[in-house]
């Protein structure tokens, strides 16, 4: 797995803005308060030790340094090139029918841990694990029933996929099976895609009945856009097409993989994390951390030293 280029180093937002410091402490030195006396002549030996003025003066220096480096704002940027990152972009079909209500998938409690799950519900835990794990790569994710829809675009926020994740449930995409509906809508999840490979990874229980695309046609284009499928039949023996996901599988250069418990299901996913890779065009991404808070309270700390040794005074 290839690393991703990250530097750090810190920087002003406004940095011009620390150019106020030159009139200010011009004005500093060359503007010294004086005091007129009025009816004592000797005044000036009541006055503050010298020691103390020189401390105070280099305080209020300090106070407007602090002042102007809060204005100009400090940062911590943090910046990562993932130009040349490695990885795939891979679009995650997933059914959300009828069939994907039902229960007793995973007798083996590996995922489920006590709670009574849909065969969706595992899905969404398992898809998530392997969202988390995909460092390297772009990632979406397709919904179907009668339909499909993209749930999530192609992004390398995964965080953003997991989150979207929780929010689909079963029968929102309704209760029959577009399989042809789902390769269609996944290659077009593939639409700003730069990546060399690109990859669906369709999971279903059930056989294709529904939708105006036909799982041939869209297997069509799916090869002309040079897309690898790997099908995953999930459920008993029988349940899923198994036939047709096969053929889809072998004809975009892809395998087909059957699963009969979450076990199972985390096994095969683990096999496609072994993928091979390829380099993916994107952005480079900024991260700012701002600080002038710790300047404005060292300004604000200073003041306060002043004013207590003023009213000691």
């Amino acid at each position: 797995m290839a690393k991703i280029s990250s530097m750090n180093y810190y920087s002003f937002e406004y940095p011009f803005l620390i150019l106020l410091l030159i009139p200010i402490l011009y004005c500093l030195y060359r503007c010294k308060e004086h005091m007129k006396p009025k009816f004592f002549v000797h005044l000036h030996f009541l006055s503050a030790k010298k020691n103390f003025l020189k401390l105070e003066w280099i305080v209020k220096i300090l106070v407007f340094i602090s002042l102007c480096a809060a204005i100009a704002s400090p940062i911590i940027i943090d910046k990562i090139n993932p130009l040349n990152r490695h990885g795939k972009d891979i679009v995650l079909a997933m059914d959300a029918s009828g069939s994907m209500n039902s229960s007793g998938f995973d007798y083996e409690d590996e995922v489920s841990q006590g709670q009574r799950l849909s065969r969706f519900d595992i899905s969404k835990i398992i898809a998530a694990d392997f969202i988390k794990k995909r460092i390297s790569d772009n990632l979406g994710v397709v919904l179907y029933g009668d339909f499909a829809f993209i749930a999530s675009p192609v992004t390398y926020e995964k965080e953003i996929v997991v989150q979207m994740l929780e929010y689909l449930t079963q029968g929102m995409a309704g209760q029959n099976t577009a399989i042809g509906e789902a390769l269609a809508m996944s290659v077009r999840a593939f639409k700003h895609s730069k990546a060399k490979t690109k990859i669906i990874i369709l999971l279903s229980d059930g056989e294709h009945n529904s939708g105006e695309i036909s799982p041939k046609d869209a297997l069509k284009t799916v090869r002309d856009a040079g897309i690898k499928v790997y099908t995953i039949g999930m459920g008993n023996k029988g349940e899923a097409d198994e036939a047709l996901l096969r053929e889809i599988a072998e004809q975009s250069k892809g395998e087909f993989f059957a699963a009969t418990s979450a076990k199972e299901l985390q096994k095969i996913y683990e096999q496609i994390d072994d993928l091979e890779s390829s380099k993916i065009k994107s952005r480079e991404f900024i991260q700012k951390e701002y600080y002038y808070h710790i300047f404005l309270l060292l300004a604000c700390g200073l003041l306060l030293f002043l004013l207590y040794r003023e009213l000691r005074r």
